[in-house]
């Protein structure tokens, strides 16, 4: 632990884990009245040993614990770690199939935004309304999944090879008239939440991380992008169907909490137009190829897959052997690097007691996802 500041009038309080607007971990600050002079993220309340429960299990049921490391991004969490072992496999996938698994992946980032921003909503200490409207406008999203896959929130739908199954008849139509609801709701956020003057009081020039800080600290996905760094796994490493897809990487120029927060809010968009060309254009064919339950790998092999998530690019490295399971097993997540960034952010910038909730919240953390 981190020995706290010594200067006169300096406390360290300890704000949570019980804090309604920490989550499932606790943070040290040394303040001086309102003054915040240091944060530290005391992480692991959370620690489940999600990476040793995958050496432990077969490639094939080691997709259902890692899916349990973010509950609202389980599409692109699962995906990771299949297309890891798609790689020390040598598995090919069906052309339809990754469209299918971007079409998935897009529906999570978006469930995901919204409930970041019905988060960032609370913590700017008024607009309970707009946390009910992301949670209603999350059941159009779960209602699909729940069609496809037989589950609303953990699916596991991927596999080694491809997809459990089919887009079922008149899914693509669904599909479409969600994307157009959602279109319209949005622009009701974005009165209710970035034109309005109470959080833009709350959010403009604050916790400012400059494009330099960001990649000096590590931080990545809309973190990153709001410091107007353009970088984003689909694009500069396609994976799935993404380099048949077009979208815009999305970034913003100010670095702050608006800017993050609008980053999330353009994003959505995208995967809106992700889904809207999946249902209209994907091509047909098979949806996986076949792969025993119990493969093995021929021989030894270690890999890296990369997956840009809701919150930042989870990496997964892993060592196999002629075992139907992995050997070794490590994931880089982005809450982690994005929460070492949010250590910084009070030598970074001026920052209040009053601003810690809206501050946390736009780094959007998951705490399952960086204790893992």
């Amino acid at each position: 632990m981190t020995d706290p500041i010594i200067k006169p009038d300096v406390m360290r309080i300890s704000w949570g884990p019980q804090h309604p607007m920490s989550g499932q971990t606790r943070i040290l600050l040394d303040v001086d009245g309102e003054k915040v002079h240091r944060i530290i993220a005391d992480l692991g309340f959370t620690h489940r040993g999600i990476e040793k429960i995958l050496e432990n299990r077969t490639f094939f049921q080691g997709i259902i614990p890692i899916e349990r490391m973010v509950m609202a991004d389980t599409a692109n969490i699962g995906l990771s770690y299949v297309t890891a072992i798609e790689k020390a496999l040598g598995i090919e996938v069906p052309e339809r199939a990754n469209w299918i698994r971007s079409l998935m992946c897009e529906m999570a980032r978006i469930n995901s935004h919204l409930y970041a921003f019905g988060l960032q909503a609370e913590s700017t200490g008024y607009f309970p309304a707009v946390f009910l409207w992301t949670t209603t406008d999350r059941t159009i999203l779960l209602d699909l999944f729940e069609e496809l896959t037989g589950a609303r929130w953990s699916y596991n739908f991927f596999m080694p090879g491809g997809v459990h199954k089919d887009l079922p008849e008149g899914f693509q139509a669904k599909v479409v008239k969600g994307v157009e609801y959602l279109r319209r709701r949005f622009e009701d956020y974005w009165v209710a939440m970035v034109e309005n003057a109470v959080f833009e009081v709350r959010c403009d020039g604050l916790a400012v991380l400059k494009p330099e800080d960001a990649i000096r600290l590590g931080a990545t996905g809309p973190v990153l992008r709001g410091s107007g760094i353009p970088m984003d796994v689909r694009k500069d490493e396609p994976y799935a169907a993404y380099a048949d897809l077009d979208f815009d990487v999305i970034t913003e120029p100010a670095c702050d909490v608006m800017a993050r927060t609008k980053v999330r809010y353009r994003e959505i968009g995208e995967s809106l137009k992700i889904m809207e060309q999946v249902a209209n254009e994907i091509p047909g064919g098979e949806i996986a190829t076949k792969t025993s339950p119990f493969v093995r790998p021929k021989q030894p092999a270690e890999v890296m897959s990369r997956v840009e998530t809701a919150r930042g690019e989870i990496g997964i490295h892993m060592f196999t052997e002629a075992a139907p399971n992995p050997y070794r097993v490590k994931i880089n997540s982005p809450t982690l690097r994005n929460m070492y960034v949010f250590e910084r952010m009070a030598e970074l910038s001026e920052i209040l007691m009053a601003d810690i909730p809206v501050v946390i919240n736009s780094i959007d953390p998951w705490y399952l996802d960086s204790d893992r």
